[in-house]
């Protein structure tokens, strides 16, 4: 029987956003650890940075405006951020191309994004790897699932700078503090609304689980950690348990090293014969 890889065409895949999750994303595809997935092209925020980049990643790859990218792939990978992802997902979407996406806490700026994909035939998938417990939140949700709860714990230096922080009284730009300190205690989606650029992972909880206003989050400044940490508390009458992910900085202390290999693992997903979770 003839291998089901080779009676597939060549999955032709974008990046949108070319930082260091993109870049890594982009030299593992060229490196050929997708099996049946070609990069083609790449968009980035400052195309010339993006084609100098691209350059030297390889020869002939292409550096193109996010306008253009849509037509030459069969899908995108953004790997940009919270503010940036609005553009990024309406312009794939209305082209028609499926979308794995990481910086899910832009989902809120976008409240018609899945009536978009449906719309125009396309599919987004959120790229999840610094969230444990996926898998069995979503399939509690599929019975009585009662309460979700995630805390998160997150350098200083990540946080001190964001207006919510400052804004609740807690100024530790110069200085970290000398124990962790609760910044937030709240719905996932006021979460998602104080910090984008943090609570992808409160997004893609609410997605998978019961909704942004009743799933609870606690986020925490915490000096003694490498790497965010998350916590996350699942109670239906299917299963109760309590997961816990510590997460490093890639070379990029704003990136957790985990980010690109979820995106090749959800591009690996679309590849295979077989599928691992339900």
């Amino acid at each position: 029987m003839q291998n089901i890889r080779n009676r597939e065409k060549t999955m032709k895949v974008g990046i949108a956003g070319f930082g260091t999750a993109g870049r890594q994303v982009a030299q593992a595809l060229l490196d050929g650890r997708i099996a049946g997935a070609e990069l083609v092209a790449v968009a980035g925020r400052d195309l010339e940075k993006a084609a100098r980049l691209a350059a030297e990643a390889a020869p002939g790859l292409r550096a193109v405006p996010l306008a253009g990218l849509p037509a030459l792939c069969d899908v995108v990978v953004e790997t940009a951020t919270g503010s940036a992802f609005p553009e990024i997902a309406r312009t794939v979407l209305e082209a028609g191309k499926d979308l794995i996406c990481v910086s899910a806490g832009g989902f809120l700026a976008v409240p018609d994004i899945e009536d978009i994909a449906r719309r125009h035939g396309a599919r987004i998938r959120i790229a999840t790897g610094a969230m444990p417990g996926l898998d069995m939140l979503r399939c509690a949700a599929e019975g009585t699932l009662r309460k979700v709860a995630l805390k998160t714990s997150i350098k200083p230096e990540s946080l001190a700078n964001e207006p919510y922080v400052l804004a609740q009284g807690l100024d530790f730009r110069h200085a970290p503090p000398p124990e962790p300190v609760r910044v937030f205690s709240g719905t996932a989606r006021e979460a998602a609304r104080h910090f984008p650029r943090h609570m992808n992972v409160a997004v893609a909880i609410s997605l998978a689980g019961i909704g942004f206003d009743r799933t609870t989050i606690d986020m925490w400044m915490d000096p003694t950690i490498p790497g965010a940490i998350h916590e996350l508390a699942i109670d239906a009458d299917e299963v109760c348990v309590t997961f816990v992910s510590r997460n490093f900085p890639s070379s990029n202390p704003k990136t957790s090293r985990i980010v690109a290999p979820s995106i090749l693992a959800a591009l690996r997903a679309r590849q295979a014969a077989v599928l691992i979770g339900s």
